[in-house]
């Protein structure tokens, strides 16, 4: 196996890479979109075939020009380059990564890229045009060759390589396994924990309703443990039969461990067994007239059915597998991928990977799989809609990476291939929705140009907003939108630092965001370059949006204009009279305000961004405030002291449930009056300035 470091992906368990560069650094190629084959086994695009020399003299690469440049750099790399498996990086002048490829012989393969008589799609000439350098890192085997370059394609995210974006990590369900009375709780990232994790899930609101319908159905506790720990009495759970009470002995430690069985054996496929176990012991206590217990197990038996009625379809001879289809149309890609665990369906999540029109479903899912598996561990079986031409040495290498036998496979007939028809139907509906949703929002940005007077429709847009209280955690918060919508990944939230800002100062404080935020751009870190970058996005705004009128709009133009910053559109939102939405102003520099009708497309669109940007910001100041309200305790609130705090803590448990709890309930708690509650409840629910 290849083990490599995500700051040093050289150092991968493989030899030192060979670097080869030109002696004259060639100009930056045309922007394209990435080709993720290697020459020898790509079909060029017809067209762009019949229009070869008039692409290659557009940018420049004819004769003495930047093909030559970059013949001369991999021809270069050919005569070092090992006859043995490895994994090749084309670099431009920039030292930025073009392309990470493979090849079970790598002078063989670099070969093929240096022969310049070879015909070979215009894509492939455009990055050879671009590449003055050339990496390369020798492997044992082909294998890890293939996990090597999944590794460096989601790390470095070259341009000329299919990427997949958005590549969020998955929830489990964890039954621990190092307290006597076992917790069930939605579990991400590293599995360090002792105990049982079943997934992975879809989404977290498969795992959000499957957690709560099993607690009716086992009666597993979900609480932290140190909340068990300080029971004196059962919680509302147990009220309402949500948990079996094990924090203060209202099930033995037998009757308790029962359940945990029952729960695990039924994510690890036993469903039927223990739904057949609890309608038996139903059964029984109705014949011993029993019918408060045989009520119970029927809500148990109920609460199973429910899980299985949502999941939808749910295949009886597949026990283990993930199920991937792709469709393509109009130039984009959509891998619908589902989970089947334990027979179960554990949900479905769509994919957009970024990939050159001119390459078949065949040649996108094959360089999907690789990167998707590289930080998950595969099922035993992997279902395809289509064949790859890998799919053995893809499955030898997460055979290795699982530690068990893994097989990739496009069925043809039977369960399988309707599981595979299935999730085809899902990725067709979900790229019809991807394209309308594209469009309505590029017809949306069309229409903010032309409504502001602006040069073009903005690619990216940033909104900024501010949150805190009397002063107090405040935070800086930006959200980023583009032709593809929010762009969730690049928001950003900035904690104030600066000590000289007087409490409430918006202005001071939007200056530091705004510097921060902008200096970084200007100046960018020393390690900016390393960092993975998606070439399609822009990073510098075509629009910022502020809240506020305009004195906030001539603040942050002198802020601008201290930087340095004349390229960027400015507008700020002023809220309408008593905060109506549908009467804001917009106001931007050298122009009259402008009032757009309340109908207005584009008006709800500013609205939307307004409002994502005071969504995130709140979030971010929430977190803010409860870790400084965990940190400082409830003294911090006025006119509650030890003895009120050990009466809301013996009442509450802890402070998590203190905070969810209503005006009425901390009126109920011992020596808490009417205007405590209220203040308690204001503390925790404020409302940001």
């Amino acid at each position: 196996m290849v083990h490599d470091s995500p700051d040093n992906p050289d150092n991968a368990g493989a030899r030192k890479p060979v670097h080869v560069t030109a002696p004259d650094a060639p100009p930056q190629g045309t922007e394209m979109a990435p080709p993720d084959l290697d020459p020898a086994s790509s079909g060029g695009d017809d067209e762009d075939d019949a229009r070869l020399p008039d692409i290659l003299e557009e940018n420049g690469a004819v004769g003495e020009g930047p093909l030559a440049t970059g013949h001369e750099a991999i021809e270069r790399a050919v005569r070092l380059a090992p006859t043995s498996p490895g994994v090749y990086r084309m670099l431009n002048a920039n030292a930025d990564v073009l392309y990470v490829g493979k090849a079970k012989n790598v002078k063989k393969r670099l070969s093929s890229y240096a022969r310049q008589s070879a015909p070979l799609p215009a894509r492939i000439l455009r990055m050879i045009a671009a590449t003055v350098t050339v990496e390369i890192v020798s492997t044992n085997t082909e294998t890890e060759a293939l996990l090597l370059e999944a590794n460096l394609i989601k790390q470095l995210r070259p341009r000329f390589n299919v990427q997949l974006r958005d590549d969020k990590s998955f929830p489990y369900i964890l039954i621990t396994g190092d307290h006597w009375a076992p917790q069930i709780l939605k579990h991400r990232g590293a599995q360090t924990r002792p105990g049982r994790y079943f997934g992975p899930f879809a989404s977290a609101g498969a795992v959000n309703r499957t957690i709560t319908a099993l607690q009716r159905a086992f009666l597993i506790r979900s609480c932290t443990d140190s909340f068990f720990e300080s029971r004196t009495r059962p919680c509302l759970l147990y009220q309402i039969r949500r948990c079996a009470g094990p924090c203060t002995r209202e099930i033995d430690f037998p009757g308790y461990t029962t359940l945990v069985r029952e729960a695990t054996d039924f994510l690890s496929g036993k469903s039927h067994a223990v739904k057949q176990e609890l309608a038996g012991e139903m059964e029984k206590a109705a014949s011993e007239l029993e019918f408060e217990r045989a009520a119970l197990y029927r809500d148990r038996l109920a609460a199973l059915s429910a899980i299985q009625s949502q999941q939808g379809i749910n295949p009886r001879t597949v026990e283990e597998a993930d199920v991937f289809a792709i469709h393509q149309e109009g130039g984009f890609s959509c891998v619908e991928v589902f989970f089947f665990r334990t027979g179960q369906n554990w949900g479905n999540r769509a994919y957009f990977p970024r990939a050159e029109k001119t390459f078949t479903p065949e040649e996108v899912l094959g360089s999907f799989l690789a990167q998707f598996y590289d930080d998950k561990p595969p099922p035993r079986n992997i279902l395809l809609s289509h064949e790859i031409e890998e799919s053995e040495l893809l499955a030898n290498a997460l055979s290795i990476k699982a530690g068990h036998k893994v097989e990739v496979a496009a069925p043809k007939r039977g369960e399988k291939k309707e599981l595979v028809t299935h999730a085809l139907t899902n990725a067709r509906e979900a790229l019809g929705r991807k394209l309308a949703d594209t469009a309505t929002q590029s017809r949306l940005l069309d229409a903010m140009a032309a409504t502001l007077n602006l040069p073009h429709p903005p690619k990216r847009i940033e909104v900024y907003d501010n949150s805190h209280i009397q002063g107090t955690n405040a935070v800086g918060a930006m959200i980023v939108a583009g032709p593809d919508g929010f762009v969730k990944n690049q928001y950003r939230k900035f904690n104030i630092k600066s000590e000289g800002i007087t409490p409430g100062d918006d202005f001071a404080m939007m200056r530091e965001v705004l510097e921060r935020r902008f200096k970084r751009l200007i100046n960018p870190p020393e390690d900016a370059g390393t960092k993975a970058k998606d070439d399609d996005f822009p990073q510098w705004p075509d629009l910022v949006i502020i809240d506020g009128g305009r004195g906030q709009l001539n603040a942050v133009r002198e802020i601008f204009a201290n930087l340095g910053l004349n390229q960027v559109s400015l507008m700020s939102v002023a809220k309408g009279p008593d905060r109506d939405a549908g009467r804001e102003t917009l106001f931007m520099p050298e122009r009259e305000a402008i009032k757009l009708e309340p109908r207005d497309p584009v008006l709800y669109f500013i609205q939307r961004l307004r409002d994502e940007a005071h969504r995130f910001v709140i979030g971010s100041h929430r977190k803010l405030r409860k870790k400084d309200i965990r940190e400082a305790g409830l003294q911090e609130i006025p006119g509650i002291g030890p003895s009120r705090k050990r009466a809301l803590l013996h009442h509450f448990g802890t402070l998590k449930e203190i905070e969810r709890a209503s005006i009425a309930d901390l009126g109920k708690v011992p020596g808490v009056s009417a205007e405590s509650a209220r203040r308690i409840f204001e503390y925790f629910h404020p409302q940001p300035g």
